[in-house]
C-alpha cells in the first residue's frame, strides 16, 4: 500500500497521534485472538456513513487479530418495507409483533438486503466476511416467545426466543479466518418448517455465550443506560448484573431487550456486555481500544471493583 503524501507538520501533532495508538496497546493484547460478538442495528443501519464506519471497524478488528462475529437485525429497513407495502408496524413489550405477512418481509429484508449489503461493505477491505442466517445449519433454534405484561400474556405472533445455539458453524468460519455476519431468524423447534423472528440483541447474547466470547457489544440509538432518563448527564458508565437486574422492569420498553441481552450474556459467562451509541462513527473501536470506552458496560457481580 502506498502512503499518502501527508506528513505531520508539528512534533506535538505526531505525539498526540502516537499516544492514541499506544493507548490501544493493552487492549490489543487483551482482545488478541478473542471472540467478540457485535450486534449491529439502529440508525447506524440506515446511514451510509455509519455503515461504512462500522465495516471499517470490523475489518480493523480482523486485521488486528481479534475474531469479530456480527449479528444484525434490520428494524429500520423492515419498517420502511412494511410502510411501502402498506402494512402497519406494531410493537409490544419492546418486540415487533410478527404475523406471517410481516415474517415474509422480515426474511426478505434481512436475508436479501441487509446481510449481503453489510457483507459487501466489510469485504471492500478484503475477502473477510461471509453472510449467514440464523437458520443456516440451525445456528439458532427457537420457540415462540411468551411475554407477560401487567399479568396478561402478549401475543407476539412469530416472535421467537433462542433455546439452543450450535456454535460449530460459526467456529468453523472463524477458524477459516472469516468474519461471520449472521441475521437473527431461527427455525421453530416446536413446528418444523416454520421460522421465527428473533430479537437481534437476544440472539447476539445467546451466540456470545455459546461461543465463549470475551465481550458482547450492542449498538443502539442512545448513549447507553441512564440513571434518570431523560437527564443525559446521568449516563451510567458501568453497572453490575445484580444492579441491572433490580431496575430491569422499570426501563423503557425499547431498552428492555438490550439490557436483558446484556444480563443473559454476563450470566452465561461472557466477560462484559456493553451498550454503545451506534450513531457515533467508529464507536466499536472506541469501546474496545480505549481506556474510557463508551456507553454502559454490564459486568459480572463477582467483579465489583
Amino acid at each position: 500500500m502506498t502512503k499518502v503524501s501527508y506528513r505531520f507538520r508539528a512534533p506535538e501533532e505526531a505525539r498526540r497521534f502516537a499516544n492514541t495508538l499506544v493507548q490501544s496497546l493493552p487492549w490489543l493484547k487483551e482482545h488478541h485472538q478473542k471472540i467478540v460478538v457485535i450486534k449491529f442495528g439502529g440508525n447506524a443501519m440506515v446511514s451510509e456513513e455509519l455503515q461504512r464506519a462500522f465495516a471499517e471497524d470490523i475489518a480493523y478488528l480482523r486485521y488486528a487479530g481479534v475474531q469479530p462475529v456480527v449479528v444484525h437485525g434490520g428494524g429500520p429497513q423492515i419498517n420502511q418495507m412494511l410502510e411501502r407495502l402498506g402494512v402497519r408496524s406494531e410493537f409490544a413489550g419492546g418486540y415487533r409483533v410478527t404475523n406471517r405477512e410481516t415474517m415474509a418481509v422480515v426474511r426478505m429484508v434481512l436475508q436479501g438486503q441487509v446481510n449481503p449489503e453489510l457483507v459487501s461493505l466489510i469485504n471492500s477491505h478484503g475477502p473477510l466476511a461471509i453472510g449467514l442466517s440464523g437458520d443456516d445449519a440451525a445456528i439458532f433454534n427457537a420457540r415462540k416467545m411468551v411475554l407477560k405484561e401487567d399479568g396478561r400474556e402478549l401475543d407476539l405472533g412469530l416472535v421467537g426466543e433462542v433455546v439452543d445455539v450450535d456454535p460449530e458453524p460459526v467456529l468453523g468460519q472463524l477458524a477459516a479466518g472469516r468474519v461471520p455476519v449472521i441475521s437473527s431468524i431461527a427455525p421453530n423447534v416446536e413446528l418444523p418448517g416454520e421460522v421465527l423472528n428473533v430479537n437481534a440483541d437476544l440472539a447476539a447474547a445467546a451466540l456470545a455465550t455459546a461461543l465463549g466470547a470475551t465481550k458482547l457489544v450492542l449498538l443502539t440509538d442512545v448513549e447507553g443506560l441512564y440513571e434518570n432518563w431523560p437527564n443525559k448527564d446521568s449516563l451510567i458508565a458501568s453497572i453490575t448484573a445484580d444492579e441491572l437486574r433490580a431496575r430491569l422492569d422499570s426501563l423503557e420498553a425499547g431498552m428492555i431487550p438490550k439490557m436483558r441481552a446484556c444480563l443473559d450474556a454476563v450470566d452465561g459467562g461472557v466477560g462484559t456486555a456493553t451498550v454503545i451509541d451506534g450513531r457515533v462513527p467508529h464507536s466499536v473501536l472506541v469501546e474496545l481500544f480505549t481506556d474510557s470506552g463508551i456507553g454502559t458496560e454490564v459486568r459480572s457481580d463477582i467483579d465489583k471493583c
